[in-house]
């Protein structure tokens, strides 16, 4: 699937996420792969960008974003 596919997927399923929270999950869960977390995809994290595998992640729900606060506009 291709990275807006991605993107508009978590976005639709999330609606209280804008796209600069998603950028800072994304941040955080990749940062988590590059020191050595494991993957939760059965994908070789050798073989796929460490920010695409984060974002697969977040997309099927295997991430949980948390501490993100609700603010009345």
């Amino acid at each position: 699937m291709k990275t807006e596919e991605l993107t508009a997927k978590i976005l639709q399923n999330n609606p209280n996420m804008d796209n600069y929270q998603l950028a800072i999950a994304l941040s955080k869960r990749c940062d988590q792969l590059l020191n050595g977390a494991t993957s939760k995809l059965n994908i070789d994290p050798k073989s796929i960008k460490a920010a695409d595998l984060a974002l697969m992640e977040i997309a099927e729900g295997l991430v949980t974003i948390k501490g993100f606060v609700d603010i009345e506009k």
